[in-house]
């Protein structure tokens, strides 16, 4: 298949190069491609005709777009825009990735999904928009939502937690927010299966289970063998925006088509272990 990838520079984007390295791949991502020019995207698509694209870039800092919130609708909202249009002239199926941020966290049990969303912060906002904007263009579109994404690359959950415990030796993370860490290479392999099929609609496609960050860091600082870093529990965290507290996906509809993903203890070992960090 001719697969174009947005964010291909990213920790999901990276996945998706090495999970769909059997197919022939346009990689759009800054300096080269700019989202947030409509003219460029269309040029960028029409000119390589994509049977599929996967629409991961974004911006993903949660409080910097709560603290510039121009800046995310611009890329969020508008680049997806784009990148619809462009995708829609191209006769394109889209792959939205989105977050369990569209959702407020209140909901008592696993989210389903075609639940009510009720995004608490600018970030999961723009993503829901996102969603809608998607939706409202393409008849052939797959929004899936992932969680707590991490990946190849310094810049992640794992990576901060080692690199801060080698510095200071001690750690204080939250335990009133709940999700589920989910391995890059994990949702790569799953949009790999996904794009196969024409099964359109809405995913939810973390790895399953869920823990707190203090239970995240927790396991991280064990398997590498830094169970002597102290790593102090607390049940709040002074950040710019508001995050949801207990947000579970369930995977129901991919599921039912034969995609299922690993416990996120498991794909965290593989993660581990693919950087040489796994020791126990």
């Amino acid at each position: 298949m001719r697969i174009a990838v947005t964010g291909s520079k990213g920790q999901l984007g990276s996945a998706l190069q090495v999970a769909l390295q059997g197919h022939d791949l346009l990689l759009i991502d800054l300096p080269e491609n700019d989202i947030t020019q409509l003219a460029a995207t269309r040029a960028s698509l029409a000119g390589f005709g994509p049977e599929v694209v996967i629409h991961a870039a974004a911006m993903t800092n949660v409080d910097g777009c709560e603290k510039d919130p121009q800046a995310a609708y611009r890329l969020n909202v508008l680049g997806t825009r784009n990148v619809a249009v462009a995708a829609l002239e191209c006769d394109a199926a889209m792959v939205y990735i989105s977050t369990d941020y569209v959702f407020d966290g209140r909901k008592a049990e696993p989210y389903w999904e075609w639940d009510d969303c009720s995004p608490l912060s600018v970030y999961g906002r723009t993503k829901w928009n996102g969603e809608r904007v998607v939706q409202q263009l393409c008849a052939r579109a797959y929004i899936v939502r992932i969680a707590w994404l991490y990946g190849q690359g310094p810049r992640n959950f794992p990576q901060t937690v080692l690199r801060l415990a080698d510095e200071r030796g001690r750690l204080q993370m939250v335990t009133d927010e709940v999700g589920s860490p989910t391995y890059a290479a994990d949702v790569a392999e799953a949009l790999g299966l996904l794009v196969q099929q024409p099964a359109y609609g809405i995913y939810h496609l973390p790895n399953s289970g869920v823990c707190s960050r203090y239970e995240w860091a927790r396991e991280i600082l064990a398997r590498t063998g830094r169970s002597h870093v102290e790593l102090i529990a607390t049940e709040k965290y002074v950040r710019a925006a508001r995050v949801p507290a207990h947000a579970e996906l369930r995977n129901f509809c991919g599921a039912e088509i034969g995609i299922t993903m690993r416990p996120w203890r498991e794909a965290l070992n593989a993660y581990l272990a693919a950087n040489g960090l796994l020791v126990s």
